[in-house]
């Protein structure tokens, strides 16, 4: 199983909307996937149609010891299947202040689980807060979309210097591994930006460790108002229409993982 993190602490990237329709391709291409949706506001939850009730089990009740992962697990299509968030996960990282060892709860958790799955992807909220460090304690790989903006990469440094904290004091095999550029308008601006960060990775033996493999993926997601519609749908990019640019784009950067991340 490879398992990968979605993150960015910077808010409307597109962690969400890669994470859902990444997975779907995936799965459609026959792999069997699970989407761990960690963000309160339940966005890839809501993506993938799936609308809990107030009683309903969700992956909090996993974080506070009250289900196990088998308890909370949805199919969302053929291939597919969801660990959902709910919107009382607000209260989650209190609750949770006092537990001994509440960065690894997840990890642990994951483990005692035995589903077969060939991609695991973890959908992280836009924070360095703890349930980001779950995420993290639980993966091999982090995936870190970035608009190709200017605040894009101004909080990037920050985003490495947690990675390597974590990797020195939690999971010595996290790494970053790679960069997906989303909203790609093809400006100046935009074309400025990727080559800013082609330039960060160009000399890799000067990098930190933690992201001295990482990969900037070729496939840049364009920006489309279709992925931006889809999730008002419940439903990812390619059921809701299948000749956008944006579905065309998170197949091709499917493939593209597939055949890096084996």
């Amino acid at each position: 199983m490879r398992s990968i993190a979605i993150m960015n602490q910077k808010g409307g990237v597109g962690k969400t909307t890669s994470t859902v329709n990444i997975s779907a391709a995936l799965a459609a291409a026959g792999a069997k996937v699970c989407v761990v949706d960690l963000d309160p506001q339940a966005h890839a939850t809501m993506h993938l149609g799936l609308n809990l009730g107030d009683d309903a089990k969700s992956v909090y009740d996993v974080l506070t010891g009250k289900a196990k992962i088998a308890d909370v697990r949805h199919q969302a299509a053929e291939n597919l299947w969801l660990i959902p968030a709910h919107l009382d996960m607000v209260g989650a990282e209190l609750e949770l202040a006092s537990v001994p060892g509440r960065e690894l709860i997840l990890r642990d958790e994951l483990a005692e689980d035995n589903f077969p799955i060939d991609y695991l992807f973890i959908d992280c909220p836009p924070s360095l807060g703890l349930f980001t460090l779950n995420a993290l304690t639980a993966v091999q790989d982090v995936f870190v979309p970035l608009q190709p903006h200017y605040f894009s990469l101004h909080g990037f440094a920050r985003l490495v210097e947690t990675l390597e904290a974590v990797t020195k004091r939690l999971n010595k095999s996290l790494r970053l591994s790679g960069i997906l550029l989303c909203m790609y308008d093809g400006t100046r601006l935009a074309e400025e930006v990727s080559q800013s960060i082609a330039d960060f990775f160009g000399n890799r033996a000067h990098l930190p460790a933690v992201c001295r493999e990482a990969v900037i993926f070729e496939t840049k997601i364009r920006r489309n108002i279709r992925l931006a519609e889809a999730p008002s749908h419940g439903t990812p990019i390619f059921s809701y229409d299948a000749s956008s640019s944006g579905a065309e784009d998170y197949q091709s950067l499917a493939r593209e993982i597939a055949e890096r991340f084996v």
